[in-house]
């Protein structure tokens, strides 16, 4: 379903700044409660204890670049078999092979986390801030009908206070949860269409507060639509060891612009041809309909803002290939470090949190 740029823009900057629009109107929100209900009786049950991932990956001179996995069941990689599969152990041996230096990731997303349980992984990260935080969230803001205005709005404090502390961000948005085979019509349309308005709104509010957005929306959708039994985890509900390598490499290249691994794209002058800056409320909107498109900051001439708001660039890239190998398990995990310890108790057992509300505590998740 294509976004109306109009509506869209409306939808977004309300969502973003407050406005108080809901996505989806009372009579929807119940039709979405139900036949959610019914869909949770079509995804799996998957019973999985988290590999530990914390630790240091590559080698090289130099202090290690500290880099934090926040975000929900996707930046954990849930149902996988072995670390090196999980999104946060490709980025962190991407960005050491890149940098020529190790990194240090430390894993704090939780399954089943919505925005709102950001904070909570922020406040393991206050000590020590990191380098690097990558966030991937909004699936569960959707499928729980938490209300965008409150999820964009816990994102955008938590995104604020790490770029206040030095750390640079990247977020993967809203992923488009029209995939989902057991999700059927009407609902998967409807579901979508959230999806996607979540993602723009979420772009907006990031871009805002200092950090950069990775799309998620359809960068996968054909292919977990023509081939689900190789992209969906045994959950049917969760990407498979493929589908998260495919979102790991579509991060990567803007996890290393954010640290300035790689250049960024040139100030653009007011009548560039080839790439030319637009509005950030119009930039998120062309993301969330293109999986793999990078939003960031810009300057037109020098000005952070024009006539209809803050300048953003857009960046396009091609679609990204999976790593045709599995990268290496951590050297050494550190002793301690939260995510890992609660995950070899209570990593089992885990459900699909698409479709349950149960409040995610820091004893209970499996991150």
């Amino acid at each position: 379903m294509v976004l109306r740029a109009a509506g869209a823009r409306r939808i977004a900057t309300a969502t973003a700044f407050g406005g108080g629009l809901t996505l989806l109107g009372a009579s929807t929100v119940g039709l979405l409660y139900l036949q959610a209900r019914q869909a949770v009786k079509a995804v799996g049950f998957t019973r999985w204890q988290a590999p530990r991932v914390n630790g240091i990956y590559g080698q090289g001179e130099g202090e290690p670049i500290r880099f934090a996995m926040m975000g929900d069941s996707t930046a954990v990689g849930f149902a996988v078999a072995e670390s090196g599969q999980t999104p946060g152990s490709m980025l962190a041996s991407g960005i050491a092979a890149v940098a020529d230096r190790p990194v240090r990731l430390r894993r704090v997303a939780r399954t089943g986390a919505t925005s709102a349980h950001l904070s909570r992984q922020l406040d393991r990260l206050r000590s020590n801030p990191p380098d690097l935080a990558v966030i991937f969230i909004g699936a569960n803001d959707v499928i729980r009908r938490q209300r965008p205005v409150d999820a964009v709005g816990h994102l955008r404090e938590v995104v604020r206070e790490l770029v206040g502390a030095g750390t640079a961000v990247v977020v993967g948005t809203c992923p488009d949860l029209g995939t989902v085979q057991p999700i059927g019509q009407p609902l998967r349309s409807i579901v979508r269409r959230a999806s996607r308005q979540l993602a723009a709104a979420q772009t907006i509010a990031v871009v805002e507060e200092g950090g950069r957005t990775v799309s998620l929306s359809d960068l996968l959708a054909s292919d977990f639509l023509a081939r689900p039994e190789e992209f969906f985890g045994p959950d049917r509900f969760h990407p498979s060891a493929k589908g998260y390598a495919y979102a790991a490499a579509a991060v990567l290249p803007s996890a290393c612009a954010a640290l300035d691994l790689l250049p960024e794209p040139a100030e653009q002058p007011a009548a560039a041809s080839d790439r030319q800056p637009l509005p950030v409320h119009r930039a998120a909107v062309e993301a969330a309909e293109a999986g793999g498109s990078e939003v960031s900051r810009t300057r037109v001439d020098g000005r952070e803002r024009g006539p209809r708001g803050r300048w953003a660039a857009l960046v396009r890239r091609p679609r990204s290939t999976a790593p045709k190998d599995r990268v290496e398990a951590p050297q050494a995990a550190d002793e301690g470090v939260g995510g890992d310890s609660a995950a070899a108790t209570a990593g089992s057992g885990q459900q699909a949190p698409g479709y349950t509300a149960p409040e995610v505590s820091e004893s209970s998740a499996t991150g």
